[in-house]
């Protein structure tokens, strides 16, 4: 009995005291923001029959959608071509500021609100890849992930560097006017009535910005420690939780996919993959295709092996050597699937998803050989841009969410 107790004590301790997998989260975060910049970037010429409101699926029709089935999107405040045209700027500059990992808390929520209202504007325009990223969305927003490989963590640490020499660091002001606007404009659409869709995303939205305006008043003005201790810990297993939910998630998608393909009979006689080889909408290379597709063995070989890989996995998280090799398997899979099939942002979705399971070793390399390419860069001169967060180790507690970045 004292040895259950001893162990769930360190179980609660662990969960509590730090928010676990602060590379992890990283990559996703980063992952995750590139790949939805990158979409709206190559589409950008495209966004008018995409979202637009002049597009093939019109506003009325988005409208009446929207009030069927309550989804969010801020893109059903007006009709206007000004207000969509600054809208998807606004998506795409939210994207780079959480890639950056530029004021990480108050970015993933304005992320995953460009997410939803341009995806729920149109659902008829999207892939697999677009379901894991409008969920992801969410879940980032929970998490605390910028505290490395982030402007955050690299602001952070300069002023525990500027506290360790005894000097005062200087007041967040840029923090302060960003939650002070963007509480007014939160009051603004909730006095006008545009949340008319459901009290999800209006709840989330002000949850979050209550809770950015009391972890600052505490950092500012608490007295004692205790105050600021408490929230650490209350985000730290909200972080956590979300983590879990986010792992959670990639385990469901593949472990659907794969019991749902064995029900499937041609994934049990081996043709499945044979076929989108052949259809013109998912063959950007014939060529390419027409070389693979010619052996039936590679086929019902490739066919099996996703259909085991993918039932296998979640089994597999136990097993760290294991769950490695599988994880090199599906990564390649679905590079495979972004050259082959023409579905690169589909791919990067789900590369980023796997990579919550990836080891902070491996990690810290990469983080490492990133460092070392960078500093073999030409030196910038005092009028350059800010430079790029270097890699930080695990010892370095730090949290990139001070202030009003909480």
């Amino acid at each position: 009995m004292n040895s259950v107790s001893l162990t769930l004590s360190r179980g609660i301790a662990r969960v509590t005291e730090s928010a676990l997998g602060p590379y992890q989260s990283a990559v996703i975060r980063i992952g995750f923001s590139a790949t939805w910049l990158l979409f709206l970037l190559r589409e950008f010429t495209h966004r008018q029959e995409l979202y637009g409101p002049d597009g093939p699926w019109g506003w009325d029709l988005a409208r009446q959608l929207t009030d069927d089935n309550h989804a969010f999107t801020a893109l059903m405040w007006s009709d206007g071509q000004a207000w969509f045209e600054v809208f998807y700027l606004l998506a795409m500059l939210a994207a780079v500021a959480l890639l950056l990992g530029w004021r990480t808390r108050t970015a993933s929520v304005l992320f995953m609100v460009g997410v939803l209202s341009l995806q729920n504007r149109s659902v008829f325009v999207g892939d697999g890849g677009d379901n894991v990223l409008h969920l992801m969305s969410l879940y980032l927003v929970f998490t605390r992930c910028g505290q490395v490989w982030s402007l955050d963590a690299r602001r952070a640490a300069r002023a525990e560097a500027a506290r360790a020499r005894g000097e005062r660091a200087r007041p967040d002001r840029v923090g302060v006017l960003l939650w002070a606007v963007l509480g007014l404009v939160l009051a603004g659409v909730t006095l006008a009535g545009r949340f008319d869709n459901g009290l999800l995303v209006p709840a989330l939205l002000w949850t979050v910005w209550v809770v950015l305006g009391l972890w600052g008043a505490v950092r500012r003005w608490a007295r004692s420690p205790e105050p600021r201790i408490l929230l650490d810990v209350v985000a730290n297993v909200v972080h956590n939780a979300a983590l879990f939910v986010i792992m959670a998630e990639a385990c469901l998608i593949y472990s659907t996919a794969g019991w749902y393909k064995i029900q499937g009979s041609r994934w049990q006689d081996g043709t499945a993959v044979y076929y989108p080889l052949h259809l013109d909408y998912f063959s950007p290379w014939p060529a390419l295709a027409n070389l693979m597709s010619a052996s039936g063995t590679i086929m019902m070989l490739v066919a099996y092996g996703t259909v085991m890989v993918q039932v296998a996995f979640p089994f597999t998280l136990f097993n760290r050597r294991v769950k490695n090799v599988l994880l090199v398997l599906m990564m390649t899979e679905h590079a495979v699937i972004a050259v082959v099939l023409g579905l690169p942002f589909f791919s990067l979705a789900m590369i980023t998803a796997d990579a919550v399971f990836l080891p902070t070793s491996f990690l810290l390399l990469v983080g490492t050989l990133v460092g070392r390419a960078r500093g073999r860069l030409p030196r910038r001169g005092p009028g350059d841009g800010p430079a790029l967060p270097s890699p930080r180790s695990p010892q370095d507690s730090t949290a990139g969410h001070v202030g009003f970045t909480a």
